[in-house]
C-alpha cells in the first residue's frame, strides 16, 4: 500500500475473472467448485478495492457466451448467484457499497433475477465503491442494443443524425452512469477481452497476469496498481505534450 501514490489512482477499475475452473481441475475437484472459490476472491479484492480508495469495480461475472458451456455447470452458476448476492449483500450494504448489475439480466432465472434486483434496490443509496457486475452480458450485444435505441430516438424526432457523436453513444451504454476504465485487468494468463466493455475499454491499460482468479488477493491487485502507475498515459499525445501540460 505504502507504494502506491494516491493521486494516480485509477477511478475505474474492471477485472476479467478467469481461471477458476482450472484452478479447481488442479485441485482435483469439478468446475463448479472453482467458481465457489472465485467467491472468495471476489470478496477480498472488492474489500482492497474499498480501502485503497477506489471508486468504481467492473466485474466479468458470466458472459452470454457462458450460457454454451454445460448445463450443470450454468445451473450450479446461476444457484451461486442466487446464494452468493442473498449472503453478500448485507455487508455491502453495511460497507457503504453501491451495487449494479449489468447485461441481458432478462435471460437469468426468475429467482435470479429478483436477487439482483433486491441486492441493487439495498444499496441503491450508498456512497461508496460502486460495484458492477456483468452478467449475461455481451458488450457487441449492448452496442446493437445501444444503436437501436438511438435509431429510435431519430425515428421519434427527438434526435438528429448530425446530432449522434461519442456522447450521445455512451448515454446509450448500460454503462452510462460510469465513467470509462482505466485499468482492465485479465487473470489466468490468456490475453484477450472476450467481449468485454470494448467501446469503454478504448483507452484503457491493460495488465495480463498468469496468476488463477480463485488465488487472486490485494497483493495481485496492488501489483496491478503499480504497474498502471508506471505507464505514461498521453491518449494519442505525444510524451513532450503530456509532460508540458
Amino acid at each position: 500500500m505504502e507504494n502506491l501514490d494516491v493521486n494516480k489512482l485509477p477511478q475505474h477499475i474492471a477485472i476479467i475473472m478467469d481461471g477458476n475452473g482450472r484452478w479447481a481441475q488442479e485441485q482435483g475437484q469439478d468446475r463448479l467448485y472453482g467458481h465457489y472459490e472465485g467467491v472468495v476472491s471476489v470478496r477480498k479484492v472488492v474489500e482492497a478495492a474499498t480501502e485503497i480508495g477506489i471508486k468504481y469495480l467492473s466485474l466479468y461475472a458470466f458472459s452470454t457466451e457462458n450460457w454454451d458451456r454445460p448445463t450443470t455447470e450454468v445451473n450450479g452458476l446461476m444457484s451461486l448467484f442466487v446464494d452468493t448476492i442473498s449472503k453478500e449483500v448485507p455487508d455491502l450494504h453495511k460497507n457503504n457499497i453501491k451495487l449494479h448489475f449489468i447485461g441481458n439480466l432478462s435471460l437469468l432465472p426468475p429467482e435470479a433475477q429478483k436477487a439482483l434486483e433486491e441486492g441493487m434496490q439495498q444499496t441503491a443509496q450508498n456512497t461508496g465503491l460502486n460495484l458492477i457486475i456483468a452478467i449475461s452480458y455481451s458488450s457487441r450485444c449492448e452496442l446493437v442494443e445501444a444503436a437501436k435505441k438511438i435509431a429510435n430516438q431519430v425515428k421519434s424526432g427527438q434526435l438528429a443524425i448530425n446530432e449522434i457523436n461519442e456522447a450521445i453513444l455512451s448515454k446509450n451504454l448500460t454503462t452510462s452512469e460510469f465513467p470509462d476504465p482505466e485499468l482492465m485487468i485479465r487473470t489466468s494468463g490468456e490475453y484477450r477481452i472476450s467481449n468485454f466493455l470494448l467501446y469503454q475499454l478504448a483507452y484503457a491499460e491493460l495488465y495480463f497476469t498468469n496468476t488463477l482468479w480463485p488465488n487472486f488477493r490485494k497483493k495481485d491487485l496492488i501489483e496491478a496498481l503499480m504497474d498502471y502507475q508506471s505507464r505514461e498515459r498521453r491518449f494519442g499525445k505525444t510524451s513532450h505534450q503530456i509532460t508540458s501540460d
